[in-house]
């Protein structure tokens, strides 16, 4: 699968981005450490997003994507100075793996530059080349990428496109590498393109450069180059399996539009996104697109919209979504096969190296004949020119001056060189080569028994782990996920309520002033029960849970998972859910402890909540005015659910309203005031789940009675036990 864009991919790229200048960067994003989004906003046309993923690939999209609440130093670097600022241009730096996206600013000309190979960077200059922030301070030879510097680009290599057929017969004259690299490496075309220059020309990729037709291969390359100028759009290359066809794949990959069916088709099947289609490609089933971005976005968006998720899972210790969160039968079931992978290549190995030392000794005279030979010519021409020279020998592959070594083929049963291949030493005998291969053997073989005994107990864990997993899903119980870090809203008092919003409220004074300033604004409703001391609550209009389409694989079946979104769909608070959210405010606050059956609840807008109180007035620490008009909810009945669920792959218990509760979990508990205290209901909740009491308790109102219980406090009920 191909990991990043190449030089024939950007310049396609960069084509593509010129059609938008003129377009106007309205924000800039850092969802990942990996990922940089512009919001690109061009005229007469939608918005859409400048995917930069470092060192990877660069496209647009129009996906709907998580963003942080605050953005990363980065982002705020490049919406300082390209807030507004006008795309003037993209270009490509020679034919090299670097973009540069020009910009009209403020503050003059600035320039962003994406190098798009090893760990890639980003690098914002001004208008005098001067950086202004790299995404990573590196230094290489020859150049230094930190702030204040002038930027330096990697050096630059071979442009195809200026190189003549003399300049190219000249480089194949000096080479003392074969056709396909040498295209590959002096020529600039990585060794896809090198082989396709190859095929096109008719030429074996291993053949020497001094046997070919310098003009064929001209052609060709001039050919492929001219098939990327032309080109307007983009290719998917698929692979078909056991149980899809090739036709069927391609008859699937008709009509693309972005949705979990489609992107999890293409995530599966998809192996390179390619603007021109090579001759290696003929046979695979492929996808067209209107453009290569379209293609890239095709295959890589959904993954990609999801950053924001990976990075709040790997805040947590928990591996990204598509790797999972691994139990220890799954850790193990890994470990076991990559030891019994690993034993077969040593079994292999010390086969080859017993069979080349025996080789060496069965063919004794040949090879002490070639020694000698070999170590004459370099004693009088030199190593440059035997490495010449030995071009022309059937016997010699190559030669290494540094450590005075050679590696030959070995004569087959019949004498000729097809056999296999091995290195010699020079300044070593027949006997003392052939016992390097044996004792290469005997060392391979002291590792597998280790090896072999390390398998042993990789077995034996697993078979103790899997019946404690057995043991662990019959009693219920979830497996535990380690963390160093909770989500930011276990913080405080929350719940998901219908449509997916996010309602949070304050524990204390503190966590009353924090949801004020930090989680209330815009459509967003501040709820406060009637009672002195209860919560100050926020039910955010954007901000919530939605289903999580990529389930990780640690989560049982009977736990539904979300993932916390910046942008629910539905943004409407109507009145149905102000009024759930106003039970769980009047649940969360003294009106539980007080044993009242119902209660009254206000709500208002956050414009009309304010810390600025009438001269002469004091407000302290967690209260605050509220001014205008309220919306009152009376008679509240004092209940409240809880149930299982998993937010970004952590299994949590969550507090609702009883009727979402029942809707969303299958494992879950109707609770209203009473005489048991919470800590011990939390006590008998983790013997049960084994969730932690640290996570349950905040989730518990206080002193509590069960009305239903299905799985919470005691083991899920079956069917017969349902009938008995």
């Amino acid at each position: 699968m191909k990991a990043a864009m190449s030089s024939f991919d950007l310049r396609a790229v960069a084509r593509e981005m010129n059609a938008f200048a003129g377009a106007y960067v309205k924000k800039a994003y850092m969802p990942h450490y990996e990922q940089i989004v512009l919001r690109i906003n061009p005229k007469e046309r939608d918005q859409f997003d400048l995917v930069l993923v470092r060192g990877a690939r660069i496209y647009t999209s129009n996906r709907d994507r998580p963003m942080p609440m605050t953005p990363p130093p980065f982002a705020m670097v490049l919406r300082k100075h390209l807030k507004n600022a006008r795309m003037t241009g993209v270009r490509q730096l020679g034919f090299d793996r670097v973009l540069c996206f020009d910009f009209d600013t403020k503050f003059g000309k600035y320039h962003l530059y994406v190098e798009v190979f090893r760990d890639g960077n980003i690098i914002l200059t001004d208008e005098e080349g001067v950086i202004i922030q790299p995404l990573t301070h590196a230094s290489y030879a020859g150049r230094t990428l930190k702030k204040g510097v002038v930027y330096i680009p990697p050096p630059a290599a071979m442009d195809p496109h200026n190189i003549s057929e003399e300049e190219l017969s000249e480089m194949f004259k000096s080479s003392d590498r074969d056709l396909v690299s040498t295209l590959g490496g002096k020529v600039n075309l990585g060794g896809t393109h090198a082989n396709a220059v190859c095929s096109l020309a008719g030429f074996e990729a291993n053949i020497d450069t001094q046997s070919v037709d310098v003009g064929r291969i001209h052609d060709a390359l001039q050919s492929l180059l001219t098939e990327l100028a032309e080109t307007r759009v983009g290719y998917l290359l698929l692979k078909a399996d056991e149980e899809t066809s090739a036709s069927e794949l391609e008859e699937k990959a008709k009509g693309y539009s972005p949705n979990g069916d489609r992107d999890r088709f293409y995530e599966k099947y998809a192996t390179e996104a390619t603007p021109t289609l090579l001759p290696n490609h003929a046979e695979a089933p492929k996808a067209m697109f209107s453009s290569l971005c379209q293609a890239v976005n095709a295959w890589k968006g959904a993954h990609d919209a999801m950053a924001l998720a990976r990075r709040e899972a790997e805040k947590l210790d928990i591996a990204a979504p598509g790797r999972g969160h691994s139990t220890d039968v799954e850790r193990l079931e890994r470990r076991k096969a990559q030891q019994e992978k690993a034993l077969e290549g040593f079994s292999a190995k010390i086969e080859k190296q017993q069979m080349l030392g025996h080789t060496i000794q069965n063919n004794w005279t040949h090879i002490e004949s070639l020694l000698s030979q070999v170590s004459t010519a370099v004693d009088e021409k030199g190593w440059s020119q035997v490495k010449k020279d030995a071009k022309q020998v059937d016997w010699i592959v190559s030669l290494n001056a540094a450590e005075r070594t050679f590696v030959t083929v070995l004569p087959d049963e019949e004498g000729q060189p097809n056999g296999p291949q091995a290195t010699l030493s020079l300044d070593q005998t027949v006997h003392q080569n052939a016992q390097r291969h044996f004792e290469a053997a005997r060392k391979q073989k002291d590792k597998t028994s280790g090896a072999v005994q390390a398998l042993e107990d990789t077995v034996l864990h697993l078979q103790r782990a899997v019946k404690k997993e057995a043991k662990q899903q019959a009693s219920g119980k979830l497996n535990k996920v380690k963390r160093s870090k909770r989500l930011w809203f276990e913080s405080h008092k929350w719940s998901m309520l219908t449509g997916g919003h996010l309602l949070v409220g304050g524990r204390d004074a503190k966590g009353n002033d924090s949801i004020v300033k930090k989680h209330l604004s815009g459509a967003d409703m501040y709820l406060h029960a009637d009672l002195h001391g209860a919560p100050s609550c926020s039910l955010r209009a954007t901000q919530g849970f939605a289903v999580d389409q990529h389930k990780p694989a640690h989560i049982p079946d009977d736990v539904p998972a979300f993932r916390l979104v910046d942008k629910l769909g539905d943004e409407r608070i109507t009145s149905e859910k102000l009024e759930e959210a106003a039970t769980l405010a009047l649940c969360w606050s003294r009106a539980w402890a007080g044993g009242g059956a119902h209660g009254t609840v206000y709500s208002v807008k956050p414009a009309q909540v304010s810390k600025t109180a009438q001269t002469g007035e004091y407000v302290g620490k967690g209260s605050f005015i509220v001014r205008g008009q309220r919306q009152w909810f009376k008679d509240l009945d004092v209940q409240i659910g809880i149930g299982i669920v998993a937010i970004n792959g952590v299994p949590l218990l969550m507090g609702g309203m009883p009727e979402t509760i029942r809707s969303i979990c299958q494992r879950f508990a109707i609770l209203r005031p009473g005489l048991t205290k919470k800590e011990q209901l939390a006590n008998r909740i983790y013997k049960n789940t084994g969730l932690m009491t640290d996570d349950v308790l905040p989730v518990l109102p206080g002193a509590a009675e069960i009305i239903e219980d299905y799985g919470i406090f005691s083991p899920v009920k079956t069917n017969n036990s349902e009938e008995e």
